[in-house]
């Protein structure tokens, strides 16, 4: 149970940002997001420079452009609902390409996608840089309940089991001639997703009385102590800083 399947959104590198210990990377990027959050949607010049120094972060550690731009579709659902809130929000309203759209609305809209999709890339940068495992001794590292931790560990390292226990019910059912084809079939993968559940649950009772077994009492033991020195901190803290800079002068610009 040490080792972790690398996840998709990691790339491997060598890079200085690579070789940053995980809180480090953790906390820069917490700061980074809380600057971003601060600064006022009317300093539209202030997000271009957040998105300059992202992309200096990306190019010190070896992102590509396109690996970025893959993993930020996942906030697509948030931009499908800033686009609808011009339409429905109300106060003054202004004539932008022949549609009357809300005033109140386009800048809501705005500060949504632009501090949603800064936020989503520096997480992904963060992902792309830091492994599963890492991540979680940064978080341990930093103070965070260590029951929040245990929880998130085991859900990552038996998210695969999982999907492969649903994978062999699903090639099983296949074997045996089913097919899904409409709301008739709807009872048979309700009584697989009920096996699933039952199956789970049996390997996680297992899992607990072996892990009790070998002295289990709630916590897990430290086994990398990850330290970082104050130069780490320091070019760490980089990011951050720049970003508070441009946080105070987009206030008082």
């Amino acid at each position: 149970m040490s080792e972790m399947h690398a996840h998709k959104l990691y790339r491997h590198g060598h890079s200085p940002v690579h070789r940053l210990p995980p809180h480090c990377k953790i906390a820069a990027v917490l700061c980074f997001v809380l600057a971003v959050v601060a600064t006022p949607r009317e300093a539209i010049w202030a997000f271009g420079a957040y998105a300059l120094l992202l992309a200096a972060v990306a190019a010190t550690a070896r992102v590509p452009a396109g690996f970025l731009l893959r993993r930020l579709l996942i906030e697509v659902p948030f931009v499908a609902f800033a686009v609808l809130i011009p339409f429905v929000a109300s106060g003054p309203y202004v004539e932008v390409l022949g549609l009357s759209l809300s005033e109140s609305g386009l800048w809501g809209a705005w500060n949504i996608l632009a501090k949603g999709t800064l936020g989503v890339a520096a997480s992904v940068l963060l992902a792309a840089t830091t492994e599963l495992r890492e991540l979680l001794l940064g978080l341990q590292r930093l103070r965070m309940p260590p029951l929040l931790v245990q929880i998130a560990s085991f859900m990552i390292r038996y998210g695969d089991v999982i999907g492969d226990e649903m994978r062999r019910m699903r090639i099983a059912r296949a074997s045996r001639g089913f097919e899904a084809r409409g709301v008739r079939h709807w009872g048979v993968l309700a009584k697989s997703a009920g096996a699933l559940f039952i199956r789970s649950y049996e390997r996680g009772e297992r899992v607990h009385l072996a892990m009790v077994s070998r002295g289990y009492a709630g916590s897990m033991p430290v086994i990398d102590d990850v330290a970082a020195t104050r130069a780490q901190w320091s070019y760490a803290a980089a990011l951050p800083v720049a970003a508070l800079a441009v946080c105070l002068m987009g206030w008082t610009l």
